[in-house]
């Protein structure tokens, strides 16, 4: 099975066991972090090992996120999990309200002033606490941009690929 980068999306990380009947501690990527067992079926895989288990229930305990998949009653296999990404369909994943964005959707977008002058391309984004920020990468520049609409983050366009921004090119 061929997971293509655009229709699959990695949200978590099975981390140990929970309990004696097979169920997972999972780290969750989501925000919140329970949101992952909103999507089923995940896609289990490390290196070339790829498994496709049903999401059977699941929960918060503590601080961490448990779940039950389908075939798995026992610890032992449960624990042959760790270490497996998680992985769903990005069809699973409900359409951003206008003016959201997920973070997949603006990497590879260009980077332009108000001006035109081209700032480089988004290579990742940052998570702060405060604000996300664009990480731009032109040839060995990199620029980080605070994710700021409005302020900084002028306009967005999926579309033809571009984001407009205020900033300064020599910043």
């Amino acid at each position: 099975m061929s997971l293509s980068a655009q229709q699959y999306i990695v949200v978590g990380e099975i981390s140990g066991v929970f309990g004696i009947k097979g169920w997972v501690k999972v780290y969750s990527f989501t925000e919140p972090r329970e949101n992952i067992l909103n999507y089923s079926p995940w896609v289990l895989r490390k290196g070339t090992d790829v498994k496709t288990l049903e999401v059977l229930d699941g929960g918060l305990q503590g601080k961490a996120v448990v779940a039950s998949l389908s075939g798995i009653t026992d610890r032992d296999v449960a624990a042959g999990l760790g270490g497996y990404e998680i992985v769903i369909d990005s069809a699973l994943l409900p359409e951003p309200e206008a003016g959201e964005y997920y973070w997949r959707d603006l990497i590879g977008l260009k980077v332009a002033t108000e001006q035109g002058v081209a700032l480089g391309v988004v290579d990742y984004l940052l998570e702060t606490g405060a604000n996300d920020v664009l990480v731009v990468k032109e040839g060995e520049k990199e620029r980080l941009i605070p994710f700021l609409q409005g302020q900084f983050v002028k306009k967005i366009d999926l579309e033809s690929g571009l984001m407009i921004v205020d900033w300064d090119p020599e910043f």
